[in-house]
């Protein structure tokens, strides 16, 4: 049986406004409290901010048919999303204006499938180290039950 999914988006381009004249904890409040709307990623992905903070930033994912890959899972690439998003928003956090950064690299390591009965999905991604040039974080996510589905690592490229 076929289904159906519709969504929307803002231009990006308000985003990339109000990033360069933001820290990028007040920038990431202002998507968290509705300032800004939902990043478009996220309205593709419904991979959503859950909350911020000093050097950490939590994200999660309800798990949904169109998150699946052929084998009835959430598709790794889904959970990598969601781990590169707490990752790099927490490094983000750590930022002053005028600074930005993108993603080096990333690791994960899967340790159990997510799908439909592992309810909602969370990842908190924390900064292990920041510094001139590049900075580390590392992240779980867990399911509904507190099982760790992956964990993984991310070294960002600052910038500015």
């Amino acid at each position: 049986m076929t289904r159906e999914r519709a969504y929307t988006w803002e231009d990006p381009k308000i985003f990339v406004d109000a990033a360069a004249g933001l820290s990028g904890l007040d920038f990431l409040n202002k998507i968290g409290n509705g300032e800004l709307p939902l990043v478009p990623a996220g309205a593709t992905t419904n991979i959503l901010p859950v909350a911020v903070g000093d050097g950490w930033a939590e994200f999660e994912l309800q798990p949904a048919e169109w998150h699946y890959n052929p084998i009835g899972s959430v598709h790794g690439g889904m959970l990598a999303g969601l781990a590169d998003s707490a990752l790099g928003c927490a490094v983000h956090t750590k930022l002053p204006a005028g600074v930005g950064y993108t993603s080096l690299d990333l690791t994960i390591k899967f340790t159990r499938a997510a799908n439909l009965d592992s309810g909602k999905l969370v990842c908190r991604g924390e900064v292990v180290t920041i510094g001139r040039r590049a900075a580390t974080a590392e992240a779980r996510i867990v399911d509904g039950k507190g099982r760790v589905v992956a964990h993984a690592v991310a070294t960002c490229l600052l910038i500015g």
